[in-house]
């Protein structure tokens, strides 16, 4: 964050941006029972699901999975970066992924040694891989199906990773594509990111004022306009959030509030249209 909001604030990082550390995000019981579930997943593998409109909080919902995950014993977590690829490409970024050398041209001998390293970390540590997949609306339907023919084993009773799907509603369509069901017929464990009420986007502000070490930094006047304002979006409150802070450093102010909200947010007023004086009506052909 920049020197001056830190000394001026004595924050430790600014609250309102996406780079804050994970511990500093706030964990709704939803998003706790979420976790809770995909972590007993990854001991028996699957798919699940992570769906929401975008700015609902559903990247913050992975940031906290894969930290939970990754802090237990003999579970290998890979994200996959390019959600878009195809299918070789899919390839290619798995073998990256896991360390594993593949040539997408041999899809055979890839998924033979895909599974064999899947397998042998199953009996080594009785957990799976896995694999978390953001922007998840971008993946192509063979490039979904791949996975979930992948990760089968014993005539699909046995699933040899687990894959985390997150994405806006345009996964849920694809879901329910003809070619793509078998996927979704899959998904085990489900997280739906819904429009915040103001009363929470209200208690997400103040724990990341909290976290972030200023608890007194904004007003309760401003917080309510502030989660009003962002109309349920969690990204939107934030991104305000983050303007407010920059201007407020600008003019040196000591605490943000109300004012500085209205100042900056406030609709100016549009001058009313002028109204058309009425013409005067010409003399009448041949009067008097």
């Amino acid at each position: 964050m920049k020197a001056n909001q830190k000394s001026l604030y004595g924050l430790k990082w600014n609250p309102f941006s996406p780079e804050i550390p994970t511990e500093a995000c706030r964990k709704t019981p939803r998003v706790e029972s979420f976790c809770f579930r995909a972590e007993a997943l990854a001991r028996e593998g699957g798919f699940a699901l992570v769906t929401g409109e975008p700015g609902t909080g559903k990247s913050v919902a992975l940031r906290l999975l894969v930290e939970r995950l990754a802090g237990l014993r003999d579970v290998t977590v890979g994200i996959l970066t390019r959600p878009q690829c195809s299918v070789g490409d899919l390839y290619r970024e798995l073998g990256e992924v896991f360390g594993v050398a593949l040539s997408p041209h041999n899809r055979w001998a890839g998924a033979k040694v895909l599974r064999e390293r899947w397998q042998a970390h199953i009996e080594a540590s009785m957990a799976r891989a896995v694999l978390v997949i953001d922007e998840a609306q971008e993946m192509k339907p063979p490039a979904l199906s791949e996975l979930r023919l992948l990760s089968s084993s014993r005539l699909d009773s046995r699933s040899l990773l687990t894959v985390v799907l997150c994405g806006d509603g345009r996964l849920s369509e694809t879901l329910r594509m003809t070619d793509v069901l078998p996927v979704a017929s899959r998904i085990r464990v489900r997280l739906a990111m819904e429009p915040l009420s103001s009363e929470e986007l209200v208690e997400t502000l103040k724990h990341a004022l909290a976290a972030a070490g200023n608890t007194s930094l904004m007003t309760s006047e401003l917080m309510n306009a502030l989660a009003d304002h962002a109309a349920g979006n969690l990204r939107a409150m934030m991104t305000m959030g983050a303007e407010l802070l920059d201007i407020a450093t600008q003019k040196q102010a000591q605490r943000l509030d109300e004012r500085l909200f209205f100042e900056v947010y406030a609709t100016p007023r549009t001058e009313a249209p002028a109204t058309e004086t009425p013409r005067k009506k010409s003399p009448r052909a041949g009067g008097r």
